[in-house]
């Protein structure tokens, strides 16, 4: 199992320069991969660029690039991009977002989602090896018939023809999608005691595709606080899986509170929504189980932290990305240090 940081995206306790020093201290300490997200604020293939200029061996990722953000061939280009200017360290993960953003922000109908990841990879695949994109889907046509558009190719030769895509992948049609068409799939909410469920879905989205799981990349993005007291440690993570599972959608459409309810937490997940919708965010954070936190978060001393990434990885994880909950940049780059020294405790890292 190998190490990731899931950086998020900027928000307002947070700098590009104290990312990027995160970044740079992954980098020295031998992590695979740094990631970084979008929503509707920063942008990660600006952040990822920028990172990838200062850092010398560790891969940048998206997690994620948004689906309705950008065309297909708009998506090739920068992945294309990236990778060159990386020297061939780029991977690209897609997502669909949620309805609220797609067709709030993007102003992109939601509909059909399996069906447009689908075709967008289809035609993302097709650009970074320098086919010439002609498409004739249900969702994207091109060229576009009766005009002047012709099927073009990428114009300048990438490093890599093909660049490793990974699906953000919640439900288990989508998990089965991401099996047979992608390289790899990004968690949340990842608990090693529920894993069976989600890989059996990617396993056989993989024999689909005439493949096995052995190489697909299976990356969680897990949060991780140290300290001595694990309680308290999950204080701090509390807060995020209530916005979540309580608030990252509707009512009708929250993914997150989805799987939370197939993990068994149904009552829980829905007093925490209740209790977020209501605008009572406190005391929904307060509903969230402590169990819950714990099986999809790494807390605790260092130690414990080892012993969890033996169930973490064998449970198939391949990539541990963690999400660092913490202060200051200090305080993360002390987190990267312990996290590296728990891997090498656990005696499962490559």
């Amino acid at each position: 199992m190998r190490l990731g940081l899931s950086l998020g995206y900027q928000t307002a306790w947070s700098t590009p320069a104290d990312h990027l020093a995160l970044a740079q201290e992954a980098d020295r300490l031998g992590y695979s991969v740094v990631w970084a997200a979008e929503a509707y604020g920063s942008d990660s293939p600006s952040m990822l660029a920028w990172m990838a200029g200062q850092t010398q061996r560790i891969d940048v990722g998206s997690a994620v690039m948004q689906i309705p953000a950008r065309t297909p061939a708009a998506t090739a280009m920068t992945a294309a991009t990236i990778d060159a200017l990386s020297g061939g360290r780029f991977r690209l993960g897609l997502g669909v977002s949620g309805p609220q953003v797609s067709e709030g922000w993007h102003g992109v109908r939601f509909a059909k989602p399996l069906g447009r990841t689908r075709e967008f990879v289809d035609i993302v695949k097709l650009a970074i090896a320098r086919k010439e994109v002609a498409y004739d889907g249900e969702h994207y046509t091109l060229p576009l018939p009766d005009g002047p558009g012709k099927a073009l190719r990428l114009s300048f030769h990438p490093p890599r023809e093909h660049i490793p895509i990974y699906l953000a992948a919640v439900g288990p049609k989508n998990l089965e999608l991401a099996g047979e068409i992608a390289d790899g799939w990004l968690a949340v909410f990842y608990a090693p005691e529920f894993a069976d469920e989600h890989l059996a879905a990617v396993s056989a989205g993989r024999a689909k595709a005439g493949k096995e799981l052995a190489g697909f990349d299976v990356v969680p993005s897990v949060p991780v606080v140290v300290g001595d007291d694990v309680a308290s440690c999950a204080e701090l993570v509390r807060w995020y899986a209530a916005l979540y599972v309580g608030g990252m959608g509707s009512r009708q459409q929250n993914f997150y509170n989805q799987l939370a309810t197939r993990m068994g937490y149904g009552d829980a997940a829905r007093e925490v929504q209740d209790l977020y919708l209501a605008k009572r965010q406190r005391d929904a954070a307060a509903a969230v189980p402590m169990e819950f936190i714990d099986r999809t978060s790494l807390l605790g001393p260092k130690e414990r932290i080892a012993e969890r990434m033996r169930e973490y990885a064998e449970s198939g994880v391949t990539t541990l990305s963690v999400s660092l909950f913490v202060a200051d940049r200090d305080s993360g780059v002390q987190t990267l240090r312990t996290v590296a020294e728990a891997l090498e405790l656990s005696g499962v890292g490559e």
